[in-house]
């Protein structure tokens, strides 16, 4: 299995979820929203494509992380490559997922190809970038219309959302 990247995986990021977090930057994305501030990832064609091996590798040679997230581009574009890395960072490393995507939750569980890494996401920072909702005090997002959904807290989740998790 494979991952197209638009850069390097990333480590000691504290801004990009709680803790000390690796990230992987997913290369494409549909969206393309005006003011995204990593408009560099949109095209589906650049970049490099790793091997997921590699990238546990690299993963595994990591010392203090949290966990990982997965940022863009847009993760679900690679949703089966994403959720291989995931469950390998849950469950070989014992850390916590992270993703955003510029998708609702809602848009999201409708195609299955995504559930697999739904299930294996923690928290999830969804929605487009919306220019006109930028707030640059926002923590861990950029815009007011995005959510932080703690999908492992079923009881603060909105009920749509946590519907999903009870089917």
């Amino acid at each position: 299995m494979t991952v197209r990247l638009a850069a390097p995986l990333s480590k000691d990021s504290i801004v990009d979820g709680d803790g000390l977090r690796a990230v992987l930057w997913t290369q494409g994305c549909l969206l393309k929203c005006p003011g995204c501030h990593n408009a560099h990832t949109h095209d589906l064609h650049a970049s490099t494509v790793v091997s997921a091996e590699l990238i546990k590798f690299e993963l595994r040679q990591m010392r203090m992380q949290r966990g990982i997230t997965f940022s863009g581009g847009e993760p679900f574009l690679q949703a089966a490559a994403c959720a291989d890395i995931a469950r390998f960072a849950k469950q070989t490393l014992g850390w916590d997922v992270w993703c955003y995507s510029g998708y609702t939750f809602d848009v999201l569980c409708r195609n299955e190809k995504n559930h697999a890494f739904l299930n294996l996401i923690d928290v999830l920072v969804d929605g487009p970038f919306i220019r006109a909702e930028h707030d640059p005090l926002l923590k861990f997002r950029g815009s007011r219309n995005q959510r932080i959904l703690r999908l492992r807290e079923p009881e603060k989740l909105p009920a749509e959302v946590a519907a999903f998790f009870r089917q």
